[in-house]
């Protein structure tokens, strides 16, 4: 298999060329940088103006603005030279689409310029054709043809190239060879560097952009993979999602394609496209980022990794086994386990599980709390399908559950706890029992005796310090125990701060030994600060997990209300394409249309 990062199990950025941005580099050892885009005409010089100077003030470090004719190319003259006389040195990006005259035009008064391959030299007419290999040929002649002005004059005037791919805009050359697939979204980009390249340009990037998470995570992996081993350079990358919306619902399907692919060590610059205000992407920008480059400020170069010289590798770091398909979204395949009525694992959908903090010991309050965080928000669907508690007896559990009785309430209760014998006690009362196990911990050789019954049994291993393999070691030995023991109704988690690289490991170690037990996402978030890091790190850590196919249940944990607590786990699964619990709208940052 293509390699597209040094190793899916570790953090390592990926190490590009330099590119030129006007006062800014882009890639080599650079910090990602963030990016946003004008919402005005064009031709309005003083709205553009005003606008970009906002977006200065943000400290918005690219400025991308939009030239669809041969005049508003030329405006960008006066756009440029209002905003230098201000002393704005922001770098200027000129987007282009349809008209490669503007193209022409524009990389005179500009840092960049950012080309559609789809739409540059072809046209969208939705017609079928099989290409013959000499038609194909003759079809990338006239696009050389096309594209070589361009190229030249860049060149000559020292400007970079943006080569980005929209999933919805293929030509109908590609779709008709490749699909309106991922790999039809970089054959059409790797087109324009092979052309790029012919003639000493090297100031190029890319982008893969689409709306659907799983298909940008995909492109962007698989560009990698085909680039760094076909091209002459590891070129940066540009990373968004495109139409992503507004509000929340904007915010984490940005958070979750962008950061999935940070994770991975892919990422130069990026841009969440909001159906807001340019302004106010710029802030949720930096909180997707800020980690990657602390990271930077601490390890300096040792933070990255030349992909080049590992193309021949295995490409894994040695490990044994790939988890899933970076290059083709599969859930993986669990069997169902059941807490109560609650199906999970299977064919189920990932269910959702809060956690209530009021002591056991004062079962109305707690009774409340669980009620609270169980009651459908923004109608039927949303809500806690379980809701875990703690309690220190079995005599507080029986008095939380004959408070919810008394009130009618009889939601899934999951009960955690540290103390096996506790565990076992509960067993058959409880439709779920998560026992927390710690580093260090000595577990008695015969722990599984009296787990077997109804109740759903969660081993969740805390992690601190140990290394995600470690983790993912213990909890395999667990599960073979499991096994051997005939027991069905189990389900694995993991407790950490970072989770994406310990969770991949216990997937591709499940994998290895054919363990298929469903496994629970746990995301706890009580550690920051505020909504927003919330809101990118949940969504960066959960979403990319259940982007990679892995993951049967979502528990999220923070600082909120349940209703925000709620809000985000089901958006988080809705833009992972999971688990749809709403109509979704896809809006165009520029015009504001939504589908």
């Amino acid at each position: 298999m293509l390699s597209y990062t040094h190793s899916i199990y570790n953090y390592r950025r990926r190490k590009t060329v330099d590119v030129k941005f006007g006062i800014i580099g882009l890639g080599g050892l650079n910090p990602i940088r963030v990016e946003s885009m004008t919402t005005t005409d064009t031709m309005d010089t003083k709205a553009t103006v005003e606008q970009c100077r906002q977006l200065y003030e943000a400290k918005c470090e690219i400025i991308r603005i939009t030239a669809p004719s041969i005049k508003s190319a030329e405006n960008l003259k006066d756009i440029r030279d209002a905003l230098r006389n201000d002393g704005i040195q922001t770098p200027l990006v000129a987007d282009i689409h349809f008209t490669p005259n503007a193209a022409m035009k524009a990389v005179e008064y500009v840092e960049n310029v950012r080309i559609n391959p789809g739409n540059y030299a072809d046209r969208k007419k939705f017609d079928t054709h099989d290409y013959t290999d000499s038609e194909y040929e003759a079809e990338l002649e006239r696009i050389h043809k096309e594209f070589k002005p361009l190229v030249m004059k860049a060149k000559e005037y020292g400007v970079s190239m943006r080569i980005g791919t929209n999933h919805g805009s293929l030509s109908d050359r590609i779709v008709n060879r490749y699909g309106d697939t991922p790999l039809g979204m970089v054959e059409s980009a790797l087109e324009f560097a092979r052309i790029c390249e012919e003639y000493g340009y090297y100031d190029i990037l890319f982008s893969m952009k689409s709306s659907n998470v799983r298909v940008m995570i995909e492109a962007y992996r698989l560009l990698v993979a085909k680039a760094d081993k076909e091209l002459k350079n590891a070129y940066p990358l540009h990373l968004g999602v495109t139409e992503a919306g507004d509000g929340e619902e904007g915010r984490v399907k940005s958070a979750m394609g962008i950061g999935a692919l940070l994770e991975d060590g892919l990422g130069d610059t990026i841009r969440v496209s909001l159906t807001e205000h340019p302004v106010n992407e710029v802030p949720i920008g930096y909180a997707i980022v800020k980690k990657y480059n602390d990271r930077l400020l601490v390890q300096g170069d040792r933070a990255f990794e030349p992909i080049n010289h590992l193309i021949t590798s295995a490409g894994n770091n040695g490990e044994e086994l790939m988890p899933y398909d970076p290059y083709d979204f599969r859930r993986r395949e669990s069997i169902k386990v059941n807490a109560g009525e609650i199906g999970i694992g299977g064919n189920e959908v990932q269910r959702v599980e809060l956690e209530v903090e009021e002591p056991g010991n004062r079962a109305e309050i707690l009774r409340d709390a669980v009620i609270a965080a169980a009651k459908p928000f923004l109608g039927d669907v949303i809500r806690s399908e379980v809701t875990n508690v703690k309690v220190a007896s079995v005599e507080e559990y029986e008095q939380v559950r004959k408070s919810l009785e008394e009130k009618n309430a009889s939601p899934a209760l999951s009960v955690s706890t540290a103390d096996i014998a506790l565990a076992k006690s509960l067993v058959g009362k409880a439709e779920k029992i998560r026992i927390d196990i710690k580093e260090g911990e000595m577990l008695d050789k015969d722990f599984l005796q009296g787990l077997s019954g109804s109740s759903l049994i969660e081993f969740s291993f805390v992690k601190e310090n140990a290394s995600g393999r470690a983790v993912a070691d213990v909890l395999v030995r667990i599960a073979k125990k499991c096994q051997d023991a005939g027991m069905q109704n189990v389900i694995f988690s993991i407790q950490a701060k970072e989770i994406v690289f310990a969770y991949r490991h216990l997937a591709m170690l499940f994998k290895e030994a054919g363990i298929d037990y469903p496994i629970l996402i746990r995301f706890d978030g009580t550690h920051l600060l505020d909504k927003e890091t919330v809101l990118v790190e949940g969504s960066v850590q959960a979403g990319t997990l259940f982007c990679d196919g892995i993951g049967d249940m979502l528990a999220f944990r923070a600082n909120c209300t349940y209703n925000e607590e709620l809000s985000l786990a089901y958006n988080i699964l809705q833009a992972s394409r999971l688990r749809l619990s709403k109509t979704e709208f896809i809006s165009c940052p520029y015009c504001g249309r939504t589908l």
